[in-house]
């Protein structure tokens, strides 16, 4: 036993050692190749999804986009038809009162006097003309104010004026503002009817 030799077992065994070592080195670092590149496609798999998601919410974007606009221009169609539709209404409404109001700046008008202008601006009326005398603009300032579709007159400006070389008569120049009383078109005539009798009454005299 004295004389056995263990260098040669001791020799294997180191070298099969080494392999061992080696070996399980050469695993762990295939295994972490694996690892790294699984993580990898992984990584590239979720961005590749998640780009695609990203891409499918800008076109859902987009046609939400598209829609919310062309639902604009309808609101935009749908309001302009409603303001035209309130110009039509509102016009049918007063058209009664455009007719009324020519009559009653006719009917009211004593003689002795006569207008130049009529001015409309919403529902203020100016009025310009010339009179024999100041009752006479004030009687037609009264019939004005009695008559259903007008009130508030005023008077603006009155002057003196000869109409002619050597002539006896002196007119005043007079300008006056009175307001139209809308009604809606439904009212009927009846209304305006008695008015206009006592305005004919009152111009005859």
């Amino acid at each position: 036993m004295a004389g056995l030799n263990l260098l040669s077992w001791r020799e294997k065994a180191r070298e099969e050692k080494k392999k061992q070592f080696f070996t399980l080195v050469g695993v762990s670092a295939a295994l972490a190749t694996v690892a790294v590149f699984g993580a990898h496609q992984f990584m590239l798999s979720s961005i590749e999804n998640q780009e695609q998601r990203n891409q499918f919410l800008a076109t859902e974007i987009a046609a939400l986009d598209k829609q919310i606009k062309e639902i604009e221009k309808l609101d935009t169609t749908r309001q302009a038809l409603l303001d035209r539709m309130q110009i039509i209404e509102d016009l049918q409404s007063t058209r009664p009162a455009i007719v009324h109001l020519f009559d009653e700046m006719v009917n009211a008008l004593p003689k002795g006097m006569y207008l130049l202008s009529l001015k409309q601006e919403a529902t203020k009326v100016q009025l310009e003309g010339k009179a024999e005398s100041y009752a006479r603009v004030s009687s037609y300032m009264n019939r004005l104010d009695a008559s259903p579709w007008l009130s508030s007159s005023n008077l603006n400006i009155i002057s003196t004026k000869q109409e002619a070389k050597d002539a006896d008569i002196l007119l005043r120049d007079f300008k006056l503002d009175v307001t139209q009383l809308l009604r809606q078109g439904n009212d009927t005539e009846e209304t305006a009817t008695p008015a206009k009798a006592k305005a004919k009454q009152g111009g005859g005299s």
